[in-house]
């Protein structure tokens, strides 16, 4: 089991950022994928931002150029920096968990709870 906790979201201003932090505990592999995903009212959840335990990152076309995700490998914790926010990236934003079992082949996939980050036009 891995548990992900999120923290960081909140209310801001168009043009405004903030940051997001999830932080990654229990059965941790040594090589995964750690990413963000948002779920806006009425619409479904899409990616916005993935980062492999390799560096290896990936964007979602909305956020490039404004968005950075980052990791610390030794604290098991991914960041999400959002600049220049606008009121479109509205949503509930959910930190991503993803590894596969070099032994099985098994996929494991863990979900946190979720945080708001509500821009404000």
């Amino acid at each position: 089991q891995v548990q992900l906790v999120e923290s960081g979201g909140g209310l801001v201003q168009a043009g405004g950022s903030l940051r997001l932090s999830c932080v990654a505990s229990g059965s941790i592999f040594s090589v995964d994928v750690m990413g963000w995903y948002r779920q806006a009212p009425g619409k479904q959840r899409e990616l916005v931002a993935a980062i492999a335990s390799s560096g290896n990152t990936n964007y979602a076309d909305s956020v490039k150029g404004r968005f950075t995700i980052s990791r610390d490998n030794a604290k098991n914790t991914v960041y999400l920096q959002m600049n220049s926010l606008k009121p479109e990236d509205t949503a509930v934003y959910y930190c991503h968990y993803f590894a596969r079992s070099p032994a099985t082949l098994r996929e494991h996939i863990y979900w946190g709870q979720g945080t708001q980050v509500t821009v404000s036009s």
